[in-house]
């Protein structure tokens, strides 16, 4: 029982806590591989269009200048995306370092006293705050972990930091910030020709799927249930115990906080009274306000309304009356640019990879050697598994969704599979990817003082409970449903 875990027996002359059992002792041996071997995540997007290229060339009839078009061509075709990924996790930190946030972080790192149970419930948060909003889950698990790492040094920074990343290697796009749950449910996030594939020919009204027969579908909100517990647990077991840690102290790691600088009344010049005032915050939080008011009460159903822009003003929205004055907004925001530098590499060169997938017709290479070999039952699992492997490649659900929609709505309108299971199914899929891909791991260890090789050898741990946990739940769950919806 997990109660015993803190008793003092010995067994053999060590204390049971000492020896990890066997998925820590994974998590350490596969972490001291990736410290060895994993390189840093940019140069996973430089190794992913090397392969790319190659694969275009070999299994496709395009040519070697038709490949570099396409490269170029889509280079910087996710401009607006990246920006809208780059506000998601602005916005996030913006409220995360709020004053009334961090008073609720630092309640809840109070909670644990020991390095497992501190690890158990970075992960559980991480997951919970990930299900309303990916970029907020990994700014507030960020600084959680941080405040946790202070109130306990013992425990594994490492382990701590890994599992502040397990909203997003699990159950982030099963929540309401999910990519290609929002991209079908709102008008206009996809190509008509994409809406036509989905409305096969009026069977779906206007190729529009609702949050009702996605991610608020019980079979869903089951799946979340049962991966959170699942990863909680996971990483539960896979800390290491004191005499195999490294603490944040080992790590070099300095977890002194800056506060902002708190100016009086008094040395506030003419200028800069404004910077330092109330009026102008909640002027613009009242007209933003209104005019989100006013855009759910357009819509039919104020839940299929929800979309990146309308996230990313309610965040900033809430952001800015937590933090109050405008001075105490930019200092947050100018914390928060830095966690961003990773996003701005990497996307063009995501984008630049996602173009040749599709402009070469690789893509429909890619899906003819999973859904050719699919049937109703096992079509969930076949594009669950797709979506992680080809998630590697393409790190961006949103992005990624856009080359996959086309077949794989296809495909499961031929196999009458229910159609937003099929979205759930690849959002599972597209989180495991997270799990062995490290680009949205640098958001968080920029704030952390991390590499990437320090945390994926747990990361890699929860990949492989997880994945065979994922495919019997798609599978399992989804013969509940029926065809479209």
């Amino acid at each position: 029982m997990l109660t015993f875990a803190g008793m003092s027996e010995r067994v053999g002359g060590l204390d049971p806590d000492e020896r990890p059992g066997l998925i820590g002792q994974a998590a350490i041996s596969l972490t001291a591989w990736t410290e060895r071997w994993v390189p840093d995540a940019f140069i996973f997007a430089l190794l992913a269009t090397a392969i790319v290229v190659v694969a275009a060339l070999t299994w496709t009839p395009a040519t070697v200048g038709q490949v570099i078009d396409a490269w170029g061509g889509g280079f910087w075709s996710l401009i607006p995306f990246t920006m809208q990924m780059s506000l998601i996790i602005i916005t996030g930190h913006v409220l995360a370092t709020s004053g009334p946030m961090r008073a609720v972080i630092s309640r809840i790192a109070g909670w644990p006293h020991t390095p497992r149970g501190a690890v158990a419930l970075v992960a559980f948060f991480a997951m919970a705050s990930s299900w309303f909003n990916w970029g907020f889950s990994l700014i507030f698990s960020a600084v959680l972990v941080r405040e946790v790492a202070r109130r306990v040094p013992t425990v594994d920074y490492r382990a701590l930091a890994a599992a502040s990343f397990m909203g997003l290697g699990s159950i982030w796009a099963q929540g309401l910030s999910g990519s290609a749950a929002l991209q079908m449910a709102t008008p206009g996030a996809l190509q008509p020709q994409i809406r036509d594939i989905v409305a096969a020919g009026g069977i779906v009204p206007g190729g529009i799927i609702p949050f009702t027969q996605t991610i608020f579908l019980w079979q869903s909100l089951l799946s979340v249930a049962i991966e959170i517990a699942v990863v909680t647990l996971v990483m539960w077991l896979a800390t290491p115990p004191a005499g195999r840690a490294k603490t944040a102290r080992d790590l070099g790691v300095d977890l002194t906080e800056r506060e902002p600088v708190v100016v009086s009344r008094g040395d506030v010049t003419p200028g800069a009274w404004l910077e330092h005032s109330m009026i102008l915050p909640l002027f613009i939080v009242a007209i933003g306000t209104v005019y989100l008011v006013r855009y759910f009460m357009r819509v039919p159903e104020a839940l299929n309304a929800i979309n990146l822009d309308t996230v990313n003003l309610s965040f900033l929205l809430l952001g800015i009356l937590l933090h109050r004055t405008p001075a105490r907004l930019m200092h947050a925001v100018q914390g928060a640019t830095p966690a961003v530098w990773g996003v701005l590499l990497q996307f063009p060169f995501y984008a630049g990879i996602a173009a040749i997938i599709t402009g070469t017709h690789l893509s429909q290479k890619l899906a003819a050697v999973f859904v050719g070999i699919s049937t109703t039952t096992t079509f969930p699992a076949i594009v669950a598994l797709y979506s992680a492997v080809l998630g590697v490649f393409v790190p961006s659900g949103g992005s990624k969704w856009v080359i996959e929609a086309p077949y794989v709505m296809a495909a499961a309108h031929s196999l009458k599979v229910h159609l937003g299971w099929a979205v759930v199914a690849y959002d599972l899929g597209e989180a495991l990817a997270n799990l062995v891909q490290p680009f949205w791991m640098l958001p968080i260890l920029g704030m952390l003082g991390l590499r990437a090789r320090d945390v994926m050898g747990f990361t890699f741990v929860v990949a492989l409970v997880l994945t065979p946990v994922v495919l019997i739940l798609v599978t399992v769950l989804g013969l509940t449903l029926g065809y479209p919806f």
